[in-house]
């Protein structure tokens, strides 16, 4: 098997997936596509290295995440704007829960928000989302605890803001 059906067998299989893990970083389904994208764009363009990888859905997660905050930086740095981590039209079919769920998310410092998303979304060990991250396992455990912590207090403040006034 050559390089680039290797490259291809792997963004049949992983593509999704990846892309559902990276809403939860990014917040938008437009931005984690593109993030996919242009990860599968890099390990075309060095498929030898990548086809090498013990894990290779793991190195593109990597190289996703790694360009979200790269786009997020510059955003900064040239627009002086914050970027915009949920999309404002709610997509048809998603349940109140999933819609406040992912808002709460928007507002986690980004490092807890996504150590969380790798997490629980991704359903990565904490030595792999440490490995992803770039980080100490105990800074991961550190930031999933008062990721946890926050959002929790979050969602229960949304829940009392939206219950009926007697």
């Amino acid at each position: 098997m050559d390089d680039g059906v290797f490259v291809h067998e792997v963004y049949d299989a992983s593509y999704r997936r990846l892309v559902g893990q990276l809403v939860g970083i990014t917040g938008s389904l437009a931005e984690a596509e593109d993030v996919v994208q242009e990860a599968f764009v890099r390990a075309c363009n060095h498929a030898r290295t990548f086809r090498g990888t013990d894990n290779p859905e793991a190195w593109l997660r990597t190289v996703a995440v790694n360009l979200a905050r790269s786009r997020w930086r510059r955003l900064k740095r040239w627009s002086g704007l914050v970027p915009s981590l949920v999309d404002r039209t709610v997509a048809d079919g998603l349940s109140p829960d999933h819609v406040a769920l992912v808002a709460a998310l928007k507002r986690l410092p980004e490092a807890q928000r996504e150590a969380i998303a790798l997490h629980h979304i991704a359903d990565l060990p904490v030595h792999e989302v440490a490995a992803t991250l770039g980080v100490p396992v105990g800074t991961v455990k550190a930031r999933l605890s008062r990721g946890r912590a926050a959002l929790a207090a979050l969602l229960a403040d949304d829940s009392r803001s939206e219950a009926p006034h007697a």
